[in-house]
């Protein structure tokens, strides 16, 4: 057994041990002078020097000097004495008789001897006994006995030990204070359960807040006393606040005391902050202490660089270390370099280790060489873990098999998790359904986060809520105003949505706004909107643009645009090229729809007859 707790607390005299528990700095010539000093009061039958001298040349190592000295000031009464000759003959191998010292200290009323016999019986599991003394330790005060009681406590799911762990961190026990802010870390919010409403939030938000400044305060004395895991999770809260500055610095203390997680966590800081070269000496530092996500985020640094074979090593090191981040990035190498053989073994490893994006992976990896039955089990299994992304794949495996009543289920899944694209799937689903409510509900989501297919089918919906107008080819509005379903097909444009880049300019010419009406005609068309490029046209011939307006025509009738083509038969007709005029009738003829290739059939056989003529 080692010395128990703090070896300066256990050493108790109150004459030379520092409350903190931290042994005093004191240069080599006044301890000599010091402990001669003693020596001679000693020598002289002075207890008390007895009992201090035997506690120096303990705490130096000499036992053999110290044993006749500590024996001596026992005999006399001396409590701390007792204590610490218990503490000797602990070290010398011999615990029961040191217990019996402690017992005898611990009776006069040593709570440091308390302490140390509560644990002598607790590692003998005597837990009665333990609890005893270190209660005796506890209730005097001393902020050992009072941890060691709330870990006793605690250890058996007592309730009560929660109030010894804050009463030996508000004495100053780091330990103590590290261990009662990860407690109110991880404590459920109050209200959680019988709150109702907006009142209820408001309670449970309140008490969560309240805990986590708590806890936050608790983790900076930790942190304050030398505590590296207290620096690190400090760092931790500053730094998701937002205070990187200050994050920075308690992380780098804690990886300076060896904690490998903050030198990690520094090294991220430091590449967010653009300084990729001090990140990678303190990944390497943590990756050498055996810390496998920096020896990945090493990995992922000479992958960006281009030298595989660097980082696929530091992968293998991740993996080594026990972190399954390794197998799956070396499956991520491997397939970038179209190793699909060696990737597939790699995600294998990895997903059978529970890595979810893994299975993932793997079943994309099978599904693109065709080999359905095997992805398909992947894919449940890592959408069951909680992937989103499997959630939605395989939503698309069953709706490619016509199962849309189970890819919906799929879809709404990913959907609740926040996927896009899913959101808009099933929005689309519902609204084929008729359930028009439902469907705007995950337009909404999906627009919000960023589909401008959903943005457009949203504007749609809304669009189609509005009052009928007259219609017109290009239509007139006397609305000045932008309405909501205007702002989501403008969202949807902007994000380069072709139909939606039509339907904003049609909207802007209905407003009367040509040059708007032109712009988004023009952005459609260029990107291949056939229905863009006759609007176009169509604007153009009305400012008096008919050259131009005919070559985008002929872009939209190329693209398969029926009415494009009957403009341009038109066109030509107009100018005497009556062949030109015939060949494009017949081709509107040929596009439709069945009004235009009406139309378009008269305007050919009237050529027809004045070229024949």
């Amino acid at each position: 057994m080692n010395v128990m707790g703090d070896k300066a607390t256990l050493f108790e005299t109150g004459r030379f041990v520092q409350p903190s528990g931290e042994e005093p700095t004191r240069d080599e010539a006044a301890e000599a002078a010091e402990e001669a000093r003693r020596r001679l009061q000693a020598e002289g039958g002075d207890v008390e020097a007895m009992s201090v001298l035997g506690a120096m040349l303990l705490r130096r190592g000499d036992l053999d000097g110290a044993e006749p000295q500590l024996r001596a000031a026992t005999a006399a009464g001396d409590r701390a004495a007792a204590n610490n000759l218990g503490v000797l003959l602990h070290q010398r191998g011999y615990p029961d008789e040191a217990a019996g010292w402690w017992r005898i200290a611990a009776v006069a009323g040593s709570a440091a001897a308390a302490h140390a016999l509560g644990r002598h019986h607790r590692e003998r599991g005597d837990e009665p006994a333990a609890e005893y003394w270190l209660r005796q330790s506890a209730e005097q005060g001393h902020p050992l006995g009072a941890y060691a009681l709330a870990d006793l406590l605690e250890h058996r799911g007592d309730a009560t030990a929660g109030q010894w762990m804050r009463a030996a961190a508000e004495r100053g026990h780091r330990e103590a204070a590290y261990r009662l802010a990860r407690a109110l870390d991880r404590r459920p919010a109050v209200g959680e359960e019988g709150a109702g409403g907006d009142v209820g939030a408001a309670v449970e938000t309140a008490a969560g807040a309240a805990e986590a400044a708590e806890a936050e305060q608790w983790y900076r004395q930790a942190a304050a006393r030398g505590h590296r895991r207290a620096a690190l999770h400090l760092g931790a809260i500053l730094e998701k606040r937002g205070e990187l500055k200050e994050a920075g610095r308690w992380y780098l203390t804690s990886a300076k005391d060896g904690e490998a997680r903050a030198a990690c966590a520094l090294g991220f800081l430091l590449r967010d902050a653009g300084d990729t070269e001090n990140a990678a000496i303190w990944w390497l530092r943590a990756a050498q202490d055996g810390d496998g996500n920096a020896a990945n985020a090493l990995g992922a640094l000479h992958a960006e660089r281009g030298e595989t074979q660097t980082a696929e090593r530091w992968y293998r090191a991740a993996m080594d270390a026990g972190d399954d981040n390794g197998a799956y990035n070396l499956g991520l190498l491997c397939a970038e370099q179209g190793r699909t053989a060696q990737a597939e073994q790699w995600y294998r490893r990895a997903a059978y280790a529970g890595h979810r994006e893994a299975a993932n992976a793997l079943a994309i990896l099978l599904l693109q060489v065709g080999d359905t039955s095997g992805a398909e089990p992947w894919f449940s299994k890592a959408a069951e873990a909680g992937s989103v992304d499997a959630a939605f794949n395989l939503g698309i495996l069953y709706a490619g098999r016509g199962e849309d009543r189970v890819a919906l289920r799929c879809y709404e899944q990913a959907a609740a998790a926040g996927h896009t694209e899913a959101a808009l799937q099933v929005g689309i689903a519902r609204l084929r359904e008729g359930d028009e409510a439902a469907a705007e509900l995950h337009l909404r989501c999906a627009a919000g986060g960023g589909s401008a297919e959903a943005a457009y089918r949203l504007a749609a919906v809304l669009d189609a809520r509005r009052p009928t107008v007259s219609e017109h080819e290009l239509g007139e509005s006397s609305l000045n105003v932008k309405t909501e379903c205007e702002e989501w097909y403008e969202r949807a444009a902007s994000q380069g949505h072709r139909r939606a880049q039509v339907r904003v300019g049609m909207l802007a010419a209905a407003r009367g706004d040509v040059v708007e009406a032109a712009r988004w005609y023009r952005a459609a068309a260029e990107a291949g909107s056939r229905n863009g490029a006759f609007n176009l046209g169509l604007l153009l011939a009305r400012e008096g643009s008919e050259p131009e307006a005919a070559v985008w025509w002929e872009r939209a009738a190329d693209a398969g645009h029926g009415r494009a083509a009957l403009r341009l038969a038109l066109v030509y007709a107009r100018r005497g090229e009556l062949a030109e005029g015939q060949r494009w009738a017949d081709r509107a003829v040929a596009l439709g729809p069945a009004e235009v290739s009406e139309r378009a059939g008269r305007l050919r056989d009237a050529l027809r007859e004045e070229l024949s003529a």
